[in-house]
């Protein structure tokens, strides 16, 4: 899907995945950005995943949620868009629990019910991590998994015209072709540093910071003129810690 630059008003809602869901799960099921880099790069980075508790934090129409899955992990769902999940219960069926939440809301878990916590692409559509992060410590066992990806903060700079401070954490409006129509999206942007420091603020130790790239076999299947994304940066992967003492533990 196409995404240009910053645009100084949205008369629309933004980032209404209602609006435009069954398109977007279409196009994300097969592209190149989502489903042959950033969704590869999550399960690589999660590995062995079978018999864990993964909470998809963020699972949208369920695809990422599928493949965890189908790699033996018992996997929990949440999104804030209901027409979202109608497709990710579509997708996975009544075994799978499904549940409509807001990441700036307190998560519907009782603490250490997850082995892992996944969550893809969707930390840079929130203002402050803190409450969210911290959640997502609460409901991870000591010594779980928290593996996520966002906007590349180097990417969302040098994008952006008028070239905006790197080093503040600021929103800025972008519009999305999605089936063939225009849809306003609302992001936040912030420097390297402040993403690391909302982690360790949240008690997450930090054990990778990854910068993945797409295949390089899939430059055939673009269209020409636009191959050279391979050797571009698109995303940033963190694979992240919650402490193995649990919360307000003596030490």
């Amino acid at each position: 899907m196409e995404r240009r630059t910053e645009t100084p008003e949205t008369s629309a809602r933004v980032n209404d995945y209602d609006g435009f869901a069954e398109a977007y799960a279409a196009e994300n099921e097969n592209n190149l950005m989502n489903a042959r880099y950033e969704r590869p790069a999550v399960l690589a980075l999660a590995g062995d995943v079978a018999g864990r508790r993964i909470l998809d934090a963020g699972c949208g129409a369920g695809p990422l949620a599928a493949a965890l899955r189908d790699r033996g992990a018992h996997v929990t769902g949440i999104d804030a868009s209901a027409g979202m999940l109608a497709l990710a219960r579509r997708r996975l069926g009544t075994g799978t629990d499904l549940r409509l939440a807001d990441l700036s809301d307190p998560l519907p878990f009782d603490d250490g019910s997850f082995d892992d916590v996944v969550a893809s692409l969707v930390l840079h559509y929130l203002r402050d991590w803190g409450p969210t992060l911290a959640e997502m410590r609460r409901v991870l066992r000591p010594g779980g998994r928290l593996i996520t990806s966002v906007h590349h903060p180097l990417v969302d700079y040098l994008l952006q015209e008028p070239r905006p401070d790197y080093f503040a954490t600021s929103s800025y409006d972008d519009e999305f072709t999605v089936g063939g129509r225009k849809v306003p999206m609302r992001f936040w942007r912030r420097p390297l540093h402040a993403m690391t420091d909302a982690f360790t603020a949240a008690g997450f130790g930090i054990t990778a910071i990854s910068e993945q790239r797409p295949d390089p076999t899939d430059h055939e299947l673009l269209p020409a003129g636009v191959g050279d994304v391979v050797a571009r940066i698109g995303f940033l992967f963190f694979v992240l810690q919650a402490p193995t003492a649990p919360t307000g533990a003596g030490g």
